[in-house]
């Protein structure tokens, strides 16, 4: 059966938030003995009131037709954001019908929130104690309300574990895309990327709020380093080999590619080379050197090393995951 995915529409909700879940895990396909289409999510909709309309923060209201008996049958829950969150915002409590609906979710059940949706989380205890972001702009107003949270307001999402946060908008289509990849690879995720025409992988440790997130008209930027760069992952790259393919210096190179981008072209090198090795490691059988080569980890141990710290599990323990999702599915 797909993984069902219910997505909890609050009053105020913003729509484009709220569409997010739908579009990233309800265009999930697979192959295998269902063929091309199956689908590897179940994606619905619910409020904590019976069925029929809810507000946005729009000029349109959203017909829901599922009340919060479906949250009983979620696998994932998303909170999307909402600008009328009442109690929730402004004291840390829950509301007597939220409260009664997220009673609804069964234990083990994995919690995702995208933007202010964090707030719900907290006010229900789900991030007591634990690490998780919001929206840069509410994160010091989050941090009063909920002390016992651990809040990083620099990071475009939180993993961690069968509790995920995201920052604003864009931050929670990364964060869906990251589950997919999660459950499923970076093939699978790279695909419904490349069909909602965004970036196919931004890590959740990447800023989130970008000071000068487009570069002045007058300026270079720092696409074709990036380009070249991303042509010979398999061979060493120095940081003044990608600040000549701009013609800069490696001072002005490096502050350049931190404002577009949004991380240091070190930390964006390993984060291409980390994706890489997964896809090699999905896709081919090739020994573990030899992807560690094509990727530019140049050995196995650096590999290894590499991607432990970025999934937390070692190359043969990554393909064997997968190859074994791959097989149960034919």
């Amino acid at each position: 059966m797909p993984h069902r995915v219910v997505v909890l529409a609050l009053d105020g909700a913003l729509p484009f938030e709220l569409g997010i879940p739908q579009r990233i895990f309800g265009r999930s396909l697979g192959t295998g003995s269902g063929g091309p289409g199956r689908k590897l999510y179940d994606v619905v909709t619910c409020s904590i009131r019976p069925p029929g309309p809810v507000r946005t923060d729009a000029d349109f209201a959203v017909l829901v037709e599922h009340g919060p008996e479906a949250l009983a049958t979620a696998d994932t829950v998303v909170v999307p954001a909402s600008y009328e969150l009442g109690p929730v915002f402004e004291e840390g409590r829950l509301t007597e019908e939220l409260a009664a609906a997220l009673a609804l979710v069964r234990p083990g059940t994995r919690m995702v929130s995208i933007c202010t949706g964090s707030y719900v989380l907290a006010a229900a205890g789900y991030l007591d104690g634990r690490p998780a972001t919001t929206h840069w702009s509410s994160a010091d107003h989050f941090q009063r309300i909920f002390p016992q949270v651990r809040v990083d307001p620099d990071v475009l999402f939180i993993d961690d574990g069968d509790v995920l946060t995201s920052a604003g908008v864009a931050a929670g289509i990364d964060l869906c895309l990251h589950l997919v990849r999660r459950d499923h690879g970076a093939a699978v995720a790279n695909e419904i990327a490349r069909r909602t025409v965004v970036p196919p992988h931004r890590d959740g440790g990447q800023a989130q709020y970008i000071h000068r997130p487009i570069p002045e008209p007058q300026f270079a930027t720092t696409t074709a380093a990036r380009a070249w760069a991303l042509a010979r992952l398999d061979r060493p790259i120095l940081l003044r080999d990608m600040a000549e393919q701009e013609a800069m210096s490696v001072r002005t190179f490096t502050r350049r590619f931190r404002e577009e981008v949004g991380i240091s072209p070190g930390q964006w090198l390993t984060q291409q080379r980390v994706e890489r090795a997964r896809h090699l490691l999905e896709s081919t059988d090739l020994p573990i050197d030899q992807v560690a080569r094509d990727a530019g980890f140049g050995t196995a141990t650096s590999l290894r090393q590499h991607l432990q710290a970025a999934l937390g599990v070692p190359p043969t323990v990554y393909r064997r995951t997968f190859r074994s999702s791959a097989d149960a599915s034919h």
